[in-house]
């Protein structure tokens, strides 16, 4: 090949290439944020207290507004880190009134942009790398007392960072035929039993006789944390009764070579990946609906198989 000929083809392709860089920098191989606060190294997302819930999208000022970001767990004084490598600019001021926990910082790099509410920095300018100390967690309890302490955590165009925020979950992870611990409280995954209102093992009878339980009922206390049977995709909401009681309420996994519909539940969100063991949501109020049944979480494979071997009493340990 010609000299000039090979010159002009390097000088193509180092143009092209970084044109690429431009476009896709090195900093976006990950995909998942590193963990943001020390003692919570998945970026587990606040539930729900008497403060109202963590998840993106959840109700704020009486059911009038949206939460447009997500809560990650993070305790009073604790080390906080960046999710990525960026440019630092603040400080952040969401409540405006210069309580306790009126501060924060904003992150803009590696293909994100994102501000970090609650915490202080120890910086408000200049570079930072994905998972350097970027500051501490502030006292939310002295400003909101028993609440979930968190960082809130909020993109620059209010888009859902839940799914940036959680750990990766192998595309296609082996199959293991017994799901994960269910509910907090019920290690092995018991089924309820029969009460005044039916039993919970599967086809057992419904509706005077005339119809057949399409699923298992695996005890679960109102209100107890949920985990993920198995890892997979959601779906949902899941409404089984239609009518908006209390527990109307439930989401839809499907991977690992399963389906599940689990219902009289709140999951933290209705879509995205979710990790076997990892928490979902919690348990409804049953209790108000049907007081003095055995409460339990509706758990039916969406081919309306039976479920019990899946669920076995021993088996189903928590990951």
């Amino acid at each position: 090949m010609p000299a000039l000929s090979l010159v002009a083809l390097v000088s193509l392709v180092s143009t092209v290439f970084a044109k690429q860089l431009d476009t896709h920098p090195p900093q976006q191989q990950h995909r998942h944020w590193a963990p943001i606060c020390s003692g919570n190294p998945t970026n587990k997302i606040r539930g729900c207290d008497r403060y109202g819930c963590g998840n993106f999208g959840a109700d704020r000022h009486s059911g009038k507004g949206k939460h447009a970001g997500v809560d990650v767990i993070c305790s009073d004084g604790a080390t906080v880190y960046a999710p990525f490598s960026g440019q630092l600019s603040g400080p952040i001021r969401f409540f405006h009134n210069g309580n306790a926990i009126d501060d924060g910082v904003q992150i803009r790099g590696s293909g994100y942009c994102v501000k970090l509410v609650c915490i202080h920095p120890i910086r408000y300018n200049g570079q930072i790398q994905r998972g350097q100390q970027l500051g501490r967690m502030l006292p939310m309890q002295k400003v909101f007392p028993g609440i979930i302490s968190h960082i809130h955590v909020e993109n620059c165009d209010h888009s859902d960072p839940t799914d940036l925020l959680t750990p990766v979950v192998p595309p296609f992870p082996q199959r293991d035929r017994h799901w994960a611990t269910l509910c907090s409280g019920n290690p092995t995954n018991e089924i309820r039993g029969c009460d005044k209102y039916g039993c919970g093992y599967y086809g057992a009878p419904r509706h005077n006789g005339k119809g057949k339980h399409t699923g298992v009922d695996v005890i679960c206390s109102d209100g107890a944390t949920v985990y993920a049977p198995f890892s997979g995709q959601l779906s949902g909401p899941i409404k089984f009764f239609h009518n908006g009681n209390s527990i109307d309420d439930g989401v839809q996994i499907r991977g690992s070579g399963f389906c599940v519909k689990l219902l009289c539940i709140h999951p933290i969100r209705y879509n995205g990946r979710i990790s076997k063991g990892q928490i979902l949501g919690r348990m409804l109020p049953m209790q108000r609906v049907f007081p003095g049944i055995t409460s339990h979480i509706h758990v039916e494979n969406c081919d309306r198989s039976d479920p019990t071997s899946n669920l076995e009493r021993g088996k189903g340990q928590r990951e």
